[in-house]
């Protein structure tokens, strides 16, 4: 109890010595992550080859749909031994954060599950991401750290997330990405602390890859101009446009999950073998679907035909669907930004060839498309904008990536659409049955910040009506710590901190924020 709340209340010193932990979080994340996208490089170089002989020497094809089943069979058995790598393993992260998956197996079993697996299913050419599952071995790695080096439960929280930051900064070469992602995602606030410990981590993980990847950006996009001004009316139609099938993305994604569960004669060991089948046939007719997506790029110009980029768009999109849906691990973050990419390549072939635009502009519509894409699906705007600029080393694209990005936003927003890593968690935390237990001798501490307009603001401590099992013991307001008496009345913006039990975190998080939202 002390030791978790000085890592909210503590002096400088203390904040310092966070500091220096989460660069050393940073480093090990980094290094972890670094021997994955090594690991992943080889096994997707795999892959094509085995595909390219394959299309020689089509008498052999049967033996290898032996051996994707038996890859794909191995990998479900990874997954069915620890739920949490199945997935990008960010609903997983986000649950944990949450007070969720107390009774999870330990993080060296899940690094290492999560390592093995993830290599297994691009090897196989599935249409997955290393991102999401770098964001949870950085998390694990921090883990073990945070169980060495970290003072109490919400000190090694502060420095799993530091992990996840480190985790996609390593990943993409983004390390503001990294930082805006643990912070809106993750956490979905911030206090000095959590911004201290996320940006060292971030920092120190991106030091380490650009070492060993140097410092070009993921994308390499030649941008010969800027969208001006008088045009910024095709903005708003792309934005529209990436908001519905950002909407259309996540109903299907969900609707994919459920009927692989209803599938009566897979089970979770069986299931995976679906995708590495449809690898298997999609590697001798279509390959360039396969694994992350970086050969679509390379089809995204305007020399190629509008109705060949949809071809390749719904076949990704379909492939995408299967593959994430069994539960194999692998991410969704740079197939569906490769999927914005090809929408974006779409729009910008019929507003070139059809409405006047300027071809010089192609790049910018592809680069535009996949912020606004992945905002609709995971509306996280702010980590899309940040994210793509670090991806395609191009930070001319401030005001058009906003435009965009907000447009698809309020788009999903309007069409009701729910946050795709949300989403998923609800469907984990349902099919775990996770509930609230007995109450817990060990506490935790809980912060949030009093918004514009919440239950809390203007109103003195005794007369809100604060749920069970949870005291306030802190408001912090600016540099002042203030301990809360019944006529101590809240402010917007003041940091409280809230005792509760451990088994009883979960579910007290959630009624704050309910009564922390607008009214």
């Amino acid at each position: 109890m002390k030791n978790n709340y000085e890592a909210l209340t503590g002096n400088y010193h203390q904040n310092i010595l966070i500091v220096f932990k989460s660069l050393l979080v940073g480093v090990v994340a980094g290094g972890t992550v670094i021997l994955y996208r090594i690991t992943l490089k080889y096994a997707e170089q795999l892959t094509f080859t085995m595909y390219d002989f394959l299309r020689k020497h089509l008498i052999l094809f049967p033996i290898a749909l032996i051996v994707l089943c038996l890859a794909g069979y191995f990998a479900g058995y990874l997954v069915s031994k620890n739920k949490m790598i199945s997935g990008s393993g960010i609903p997983q992260l986000e649950g944990i954060m949450k007070g969720y998956f107390r009774k999870r197996k330990s993080w060296i079993h899940t690094l290492c599950c999560k390592f093995v697996g993830g290599a297994i299913c691009i090897g196989g050419g599935l249409s997955l991401g290393r991102e999401g599952p770098s964001v949870q071995l950085g998390a694990c790695a921090a883990e073990g750290l945070g169980k060495k080096l970290g003072k109490g439960r919400l000190e090694r929280r502060i420095l799993m997330a530091g992990g996840a930051s480190a985790g996609l900064a390593a990943a993409f070469n983004a390390p503001l990405a990294g930082v805006v992602f643990a912070l809106e995602e993750v956490f979905k606030y911030f206090s000095p602390v959590i911004l201290l410990s996320v940006m060292s981590a971030a920092v120190a993980a991106d030091f380490v890859s650009k070492e060993v990847f140097g410092t070009s950006p993921v994308f390499n996009f030649e941008i010969m101009k800027v969208i001006p001004l008088n045009q910024y009316g095709l903005l708003i139609l792309l934005g529209i446009l990436l908001g519905g099938m950002g909407t259309f993305y996540n109903y299907v994604l969900l609707k994919t999950k459920t009927l692989y569960g209803k599938l009566k004669f897979f089970n979770e060991r069986t299931r995976i073998i679906i995708p590495f089948v449809i690898a298997g046939v999609l590697g001798i007719v279509f390959p360039v679907v396969l694994g992350g997506g970086n050969r679509i790029v390379k089809e995204l110009t305007l020399e190629n035909g509008i109705m060949f980029l949809v071809t390749i768009f719904i076949i990704k999109f379909l492939f995408s669907m299967a593959s994430f849906g069994s539960g194999a691990p692998g991410g969704i973050f740079f197939p569906l930004i490769v999927l914005g990419a090809t929408l974006g390549a779409v729009f910008a072939g019929i507003t070139i060839n059809y409405l006047g635009a300027d071809k010089d502009l192609y790049n910018n519509f592809i680069i535009l498309a996949m912020a606004g894409y992945f905002t609709a699906i995971v509306r996280a705007p702010i980590t899309g904008i940040v994210l793509v600029m670090e991806m395609t080393g191009s930070f001319t694209h401030m005001l058009p990536l906003t435009v965009v990005a907000v447009t698809a936003y309020v788009v999903a927003y309007l069409l009701k659409s729910p946050p795709i890593y949300e989403a998923l968690l609800d469907n984990l935390l349902v099919s775990e049955n996770e509930e609230e237990t007995k109450e817990s001798s060990k506490k935790i501490l809980v912060e949030l910040i009093v918004k514009q307009g919440s239950e809390f603001a203007n109103h003195k401590v005794k007369n809100i009506n604060w749920p069970g099992k949870s005291l306030l013991v802190e408001v912090k307001r600016g540099d002042r710590n203030i301990i809360p008496k019944g006529d101590t009345v809240l402010k917007e913006e003041d940091y409280l901190t809230v005792l509760t039990d451990v088994n009883s975190e979960s579910t007290i998080k959630e009624m704050l924020d309910i009564m922390n939202g607008p009214k």
